[in-house]
């Protein structure tokens, strides 16, 4: 994964960049274990939790 986009996949964020749970958490989001988690791409997520998508995303791909 070079850059993290609204089509990717928390589950696989999270594998590839530990470090993104910190950012996951500071956005509100603190549920990276659920079953839906290893599915659902960020936009969906975001959505659901009511999250600013693009700051989200802004500040995951400073992780890379």
């Amino acid at each position: 994964m070079n850059k993290i986009t609204k089509e990717s996949i928390i589950g696989d964020i999270v594998r590839q960049y530990p470090a993104s749970v910190a950012i996951f958490r500071s956005h509100g989001m603190g549920c990276l274990g659920c079953p839906s988690a290893s599915g659902e791409s960020l936009e969906k997520a975001a959505g659901i939790h009511g999250i600013d998508v693009e700051q989200l995303l802004e500040d995951l791909n400073k992780v890379l």
